[in-house]
């Protein structure tokens, strides 16, 4: 694909579902350009998360500056609002050298807040984050959307079903402010100094499935079993509620056979595809790889 020409203070974000090929793309990119890249993948933030998370090799780390990538641990407390301030602070040095600043990831809201903003929400205390982590972890996602509807019934149905960390996050608030989380979502976008060039990487359906099914494979080579088991002791915590974690640890816990939580981690990361593509379609433009 040929790009525009960018002007100076130009994000690009480059975007698209699990395994379509975005590392590779935004690092060549980021090549042509001579500018770093900031990643907008969560589960990427976390250094104990190396395989499960495609981290990226120390082959692709050296051939672009990366921000973002293996900053935390998973005892760490972080949120979207620190990830949104912390970006936009290193994108006004950024843009003093480069025109153009890459930012590459699959997760949508983490995107968005650096787009748009987003409101800052009270930190739950220790005791509301227990419980209602606990509530999810041992009573399942049907319990956390009961929980959710009590409290605010508006917010629930907006809510992405299947999306358990924003249903945490909403109970969490909900809970220790005695108000329903969304009276704190006003929704108002804010300015931004520089400008937006939003695009998505897709494949042909089979193609984007066949490239899930195989990187999951090759992530059990690698040793992600391993990995995992190295997590176990601390399965609680919410950066190891994600896909490819929580499939090995029901493994762990005598729950299913090691070919049925490998076949689930397939499933679920091609349903998780499908809604990154849901998201993506909405205001980014497609580049058909």
């Amino acid at each position: 694909m040929n790009f525009p020409t960018f002007p100076n203070r130009t994000l690009l974000v480059l975007s698209g579902p699990t395994a379509v090929g975005k590392t590779d793309f935004a690092i060549s990119m980021a090549e042509a350009l001579q500018t770093p890249i900031i990643s907008a993948d969560s589960r990427q933030f976390f250094r104990e998360m190396k395989i499960g998370t495609a981290y990226p090799s120390d082959e692709e780390l050296a051939r672009a500056k990366h921000f973002f990538v293996g900053m935390l641990s998973i005892h760490d407390y972080y949120n979207i609002y620190m990830y949104e301030q912390e970006v936009i602070k290193l994108l006004n040095t950024l843009f003093e050298e480069h025109p153009v600043v890459i930012m590459e990831g699959g997760s949508p809201q983490y995107i968005a807040a650096v787009c748009n903003g987003v409101d800052e929400l009270p930190d739950p205390d220790t005791v509301t984050r227990q419980y209602v982590n606990n509530l999810y972890l041992n009573n399942g996602i049907d319990a956390l959307r009961a929980q959710l509807q009590m409290l605010d019934p508006d917010y629930c149905a907006k809510v992405d079903p299947h999306d358990h960390k924003r249903m945490i996050r909403a109970v969490e608030v909900s809970l220790q402010m005695q108000k329903p989380y969304s009276s704190f979502l006003h929704q108002t976008e804010k300015k931004r100094d520089f400008h937006i060039a939003k695009y998505y990487l897709n494949r042909p359906r089979e193609v984007l499935f066949e490239r899930i099914n195989r990187r999951v494979d090759i992530m059990m080579e690698c040793g992600l079993l391993e990995e995992v088991r190295t997590l176990y002791p601390f399965r609680q915590l919410n950066a190891l509620n994600t896909v490819g974690y929580k499939e090995l640890f029901n493994y762990i816990d005598g729950k299913c056979t090691l070919e049925q939580a490998v076949e689930d981690i397939k499933t679920h990361t091609r349903r998780y595809a499908k809604r990154q593509l849901n998201w993506f379609k909405k205001d980014y433009q497609e580049i058909l790889l």
